[in-house]
């Protein structure tokens, strides 16, 4: 590589798209076997955000992420979401062995509030997990909360129907209805 474009690419300032992968955090098993395969932290990416494009709600997207929730209830970790767009089904979740009371549900009242406690929780480390829906993801936002989701060491998976343009989301999942 030239030399000049190394040390301009070392400059604290430059953000480089695959930074936490880099770093090696590892992963949280997905409970998928096939899937901690093919991810590059062979999990769930710890520290870093995943954005996961599903163009409608409830085709299930939750059974993609309950066994490493369950995994975490049991272990006495919060898990967190934010905005979801439908009231989550507790005896279905709790049949699947989710501890209901290590969740927290937070229900913003407009998109402001949303971006903000999404920020702050993730910012903080107390929850293990965070998931969040949005209808559209600006590409400032999502390097702010990347850089929360590093400072608070969580799996941070966000929801939108349609991909944002230039997003700095570690890992970017299309799911699709079939």
């Amino acid at each position: 590589m030239n030399p000049a474009l190394e040390k301009l690419l070392q400059h604290p300032r430059i953000w480089q798209g695959q930074g936490g992968l880099k770093k090696n955090r590892g992963g949280l098993s997905t409970g998928f076997d096939a899937l901690d395969a093919l991810l590059p932290a062979k999990g769930w990416p710890i520290g870093e955000l995943t954005e996961v494009i599903s163009p409608q709600h409830g085709i299930g997207e939750l059974r993609l992420l309950l066994p490493s929730f369950v995994q975490l209830s049991q272990h006495g970790e919060w898990i967190a979401w934010i905005a979801p767009p439908f009231l989550p089904y507790s005896l279905a979740l709790n049949h699947a062995g989710l501890d209901l009371t290590r969740l927290i549900l937070i229900h913003p009242e407009n998109n402001r509030d949303q971006c903000w406690a999404l920020e702050q929780i993730l910012r903080s480390g107390v929850c293990r997990a965070v998931l969040s829906w949005f209808e559209t993801l600006q590409p400032k936002l999502v390097r702010r909360l990347q850089l929360a989701a590093e400072a608070g060491q969580c799996v941070s998976l966000m929801f939108s129907p349609q991909a944002s343009e230039h997003s700095s989301a570690s890992l970017r999942l299309a799911l699709q209805y079939s």
